[in-house]
């Protein structure tokens, strides 16, 4: 009986297989848009796209066009390749505003640049494309069922930004390039008033200004020192009970001395 069953289902492969050859190399363009919803409907998304790519110019401007250009676009969605997916969803919404599906369409469009975005520590354009994306459909459907997905990974998508903003700043400090480390924290802590890392951002500031006090020239020094004052300040009001507070300690102490040699 195993055998039997095992028999059936090669011959239906088989026969399933040949049908679908047959669809490909076939000019009836019907014949061909059958086997491509046969084939979406199996989950058989690869085999599918083949098939969609063949009809896309045939079926353009005709009833049938707007499922399979939605079709087109879920399957490579789900096959994951998310530029292809984002720029059929796109055109799908363009093509086709008033579909119900166009909402669902302008979500995944979107949410496939943002599957993109690359960790952190490298380049961050995708992560920025895909923020404009989404931030388009939140604008253009603010009322979607799809909007707290949106805005989820809007957040998710900043905070990679915030971090690699956060380590670019931090890395001037280590190399001990510490004027670019000081902008850098600088427009770090303006740009995400509300991070995360700001104890950190504080901190790396303070350091960055007082190694350059310290190691500054004479006529440069009182006025460096100074600004490691206020840096030390800044992080004590923001966190009085830093964890850095000993080594923080540490160094205003050496800050205070020095300053006290430009007041005799």
């Amino acid at each position: 009986m195993k055998k039997i069953v095992s028999l059936l289902i090669v011959v239906t492969l088989f026969c399933s297989c040949g049908e679908y050859q047959k669809a490909l190399k076939n000019e009836d363009v019907a014949a061909k848009f059958e086997m491509a919803t046969k084939m979406y409907d199996a989950g058989k998304y690869s085999k599918a796209i083949r098939l969609f790519e063949q009809l896309a110019t045939s079926y353009r401007g005709k009833p049938q066009a707007e499922k399979l250009f939605y079709m087109f676009s879920q399957s490579y969605y789900k096959t994951k390749q998310y530029y292809l997916a984002g720029y059929q969803f796109e055109a799908f919404v363009s093509g086709y505003p008033r579909s119900e599906k166009v909402q669902e369409a302008a979500f995944l469009g979107a949410y496939s640049y943002s599957k993109l975005a690359p960790v952190y520590s490298l380049d961050q354009t995708d992560t920025v494309k895909a923020l404009d994306k989404l931030q388009a459909f939140i604008d253009n459907y603010p009322n979607s069922e799809y909007i707290a997905q949106a805005n989820e990974t809007v957040q998710k998508l900043n905070g990679k930004l915030e971090k690699k903003a956060y380590e670019n700043a931090k890395g001037y400090n280590t190399i001990s390039d510490y004027k670019s480390a000081l902008i850098a924290f600088d427009n770090f802590i303006a740009d995400f008033p509300g991070t995360p890392f700001k104890e950190d951002a504080l901190f790396y500031k303070y350091d960055s200004a007082y190694q350059l006090a310290i190691n500054s020239v004479p006529s440069k020094m009182e006025e460096r020192l100074n600004v490691a004052k206020v840096a030390y300040n800044n992080l004590i009001k923001f966190k009085s009970d830093t964890k850095y507070k000993v080594k923080a300690d540490e160094m205003y102490a050496r800050v205070e001395t020095d300053l006290q040699k430009f007041t005799k």
